[in-house]
């Protein structure tokens, strides 16, 4: 029986079929109406949400250098976007179609973009980026504040606690919890969005088209992390504090490695796409009349290519469309009639029955191996590709978002139309997850040594235990009062050798160049430098940044591989439980990736990259941002992680096709000893009950 809003729905519909169409006032509600509004709103809504949730992991390595982080504190603060979401998406999962769901989305979307609002505070609460420690202004840092002046005409240098106060730890601390907090509402207020939006989709939409509403939903979506890297790239080009630039303008250029970039104006921007895309969800009905008409149009391509929306954990298109949707929806199905306390009591009980299955369980496990891979490489890959190839920030979004993005999402789509036009059964989808495990490890094996070593930096042991001096060559540096917190670093050309500043290498004075393009900054007269030769304000370059592009495309194809499993191995899941545990076996394999892959993985893959520093930058006594890394340790252990998941995702996957195997052999027995009559009997009872719907 229809309640009293849906009957009023259906009133209403009925009404403005009665009027005359001339009334501009009535527009508005048909509008609102429509299921096809719904899915475009919906589709808009969904590619803001990704796009703001992504678009921290652009900028990790500008967060990191502005506030002074660790990247085992960047990558917790990267999985505590999936916090508030693992903690309450069995309850949001469970109270279903039982609330208003679209004023819940549109509730939730309200949350998403004060959370991104809430995560551009820091910049405005935190004094201007001093990218100089060694002057009170950053005008001066490149002339006599990084010199090497005599002592006696120069402060002593004092250390990195003194210029500290209680006040300073404490916006410190203020900053990072900041930030910490918004995280966890950007996750907490996407709970919502997708399981309502598809469940509402499914339930008012006609079944022929819930195919065609699905490929759009995935289409348009799947555009979001890939817009994230796009947009995390533009902004990166501007300076920090645009909006409060000093008089005399600054010295620096993205290339420089002291350079930040406006991290904050991405999530400005983001935030003000996803409260415009939320505002229409708050006129849509709780219940409209159920679509009619069936869409002539090219729906069954579309059906095809229809895959899960969001990071690569939800459930394709299955044969039945009415069904699919349903199943994306969490828990919502699993006890739509009992008390929470009733749902709560009989959720474990389930939960160890679903995990007692082999093949939902060996599944589960390669897809938490491949998610922490991909975690990992998301959070991390731009800064990898910034401190292995020394490219700027802007250069690596760059790639990451033109290619990396792009060809996993072919990945997904192509192994989405395999399974549906060959038909796939469990045995070949089970082959098809391992041919595309085992590629994509074969192809992660040339990036070990794609790269080149961590060019001299005069001072610096490239022993993580060592302490770090300050001079490479005894005595040079000792008649001048080189500041021990300072780092505008310079190199000399000729020997190819790096000095943290322009005192460390000696220099007393500094000449502008003027080039074709902008000026050339040169110090002159460096103790420290062999001929006393100038040396270049700036890093010294790499040798092996042409190497960029070729270990992109291995890595893009890599993820075009891995994505190429996700589809078929969803299918082994759905059909490797029983008919009335598979709802709740996506809603628990939704908590297990996050859990065991999303949320651990960024710190895991954080502690390793800190492991294989040579130089901390030092605030208040504590290790700050990381200036330094032995780059052959740092892409050893970065594609090591990387080799370990697929090693693990390709085990799992082996050991299904091969319990597949042993119970299509034991079937195959059954059949040939089983009698005519009782032969016939199931073929009697094969409608009943289809294929699909069959364990393995």
């Amino acid at each position: 029986m229809p309640d009293k809003d849906s009957k009023a729905t259906m009133d209403t519909e009925d009404t403005y079929g009665s009027k005359a169409s001339s009334e501009p006032q009535n527009l508005r509600p048909r509008v609102f109406h429509s299921i096809k509004f719904f899915v475009l709103c919906h589709s808009l809504l969904q590619l803001a949400q990704l796009m703001i949730s992504g678009y921290l992991k652009s900028s990790i390595s500008t967060v990191e250098k502005r506030f002074g982080l660790s990247s085992q504190t960047s990558g917790l603060l990267a999985a505590f976007n999936e916090v508030g979401n693992t903690a309450l998406i069995v309850f949001v999962s469970y109270f279903g179609s039982r609330v208003h769901r679209p004023r819940m989305i549109g509730c939730g979307a309200v949350l998403v973009a004060l959370a991104g609002l809430l995560m551009t505070l820091p910049h405005f609460i935190s004094e201007p980026y001093r990218y100089d420690h060694s002057s009170p202004e950053d005008m001066s840092q490149d002339s006599e504040a990084s010199l090497c002046l005599p002592m006696t005409s120069a402060p002593a240098p004092t250390p990195s606690n003194g210029s500290c106060s209680s006040y300073t730890e404490a916006q410190h601390l203020s900053v990072v919890g900041i930030m910490f907090i918004a995280q966890t509402l950007l996750g907490v207020g996407g709970v919502p969005i997708q399981p309502f939006g598809i469940s509402y989709i499914d339930d008012f939409a006609h079944h022929s088209n819930s195919p065609l509403y699905l490929g759009i939903l995935f289409a348009v979506t799947m555009m979001g992390p890939g817009m994230a890297y796009g947009l995390g790239s533009l902004m990166l080009r501007l300076y920090v504090d645009i909006d409060r630039m000093p008089e005399g303008g600054i010295n620096l250029t993205s290339k420089d490695p002291r350079w930040v970039g406006a991290w904050w104006l991405g999530f400005l921007i983001s935030a003000g796409m996803v409260a415009l895309a939320a505002s229409p969800y708050f006129f849509f009905p709780r219940e409209m009349p159920k679509e009619t008409h069936e869409l002539r149009c090219r729906r069954k391509v579309l059906a095809d290519a229809a895959s899960p929306v969001s990071k690569g954990e939800n459930s394709p298109s299955e044969q039945n469309p009415g069904e699919s949707l349903k199943k994306q929806d969490g828990l919502v199905q699993i006890a739509p009639n009992l008390s929470v306390i009733k749902f709560i009591k009989v959720f474990p009980r389930v939960l160890l029955r679903t995990l007692r299955h082999p093949i939902f369980l060996l599944v589960v496990l390669s897809q938490v191996c491949m998610s922490c891979m991909v975690a990992g490489m998301a959070t991390f890959l731009p800064k990898f590709l910034e401190r292995q190839f020394s490219i700027t920030a802007s250069y690596a979004n760059l790639l990451i978002g033109g290619l990396t993005i792009p060809s996993a999402i072919v990945g997904i789509v192509v192994g989405g139309v395999l399974v549906k036009r060959l038909h796939l059964g469990p045995m070949r989808c089970g082959a098809l997850c391992l041919l595309g495990s085992l590629l994509c490890l074969l192809f992660n094996l040339p990036l070990f040594f794609i790269g080149c070593s961590t060019h001299q930096i005069a001072g610096i042991i490239h022993q993580p235990s060592t302490q770090p001096g300050l001079e490479l060559f005894p005595g040079c540096a000792e008649p001048c009062s080189c500041p021990s917190d300072d780092f505008n670093p310079v190199c000399d050309p000729s020997t190819r050798v790096e000095y943290i500043t322009p005192c460390h290498a000696g220099c007393t004075s500094q000449v502008a160049q003027e080039g074709l393009d902008k000026s050339q900054v040169l110090y002159t007269n460096c103790s420290c430098v062999s001929g006393r030769g100038p040396v270049l304000a700036g890093s010294c370059d790499s040798a092996c940044s042409h190497l960029v592009l070729p270990f992109i495309l291995l890595v893009s194809l890599g993820a075009a591989l891995a994505s190429l499993t996700h589809t078929p191995s969803f299918m082994l899941i759905l059909r490797g439980v029983k008919k009335e545990d598979k709802t709740l076996a996506v809603g628990i394999q939704f908590m297990l990736l996050r859990v065991l892959a999303w949320m651990p993985s960024p710190v895991i893959h954080g502690s390793a990259i800190d492991t294989t520093c040579v130089h901390w930058a030092l605030s208040c006594g504590r290790r700050a941002v990381c200036r330094y890394y032995d780059n052959d340790l740092l892409r050893n252990r970065f594609i090591g992680l990387q080799f370990f998941f697929k090693t693990g995702s390709l085990v799992c996957f082996a050991l299904v096709l091969a319990i597949l195997r042993q119970q299509s052999k034991e079937a195959g027995h059954k059949s040939t000893t089983s009698s005519p009559g009782l032969e016939q009997q199931r073929l009697m009872s094969g409608p009943k009950k289809q294929p699909e719907d069959s364990s393995v």
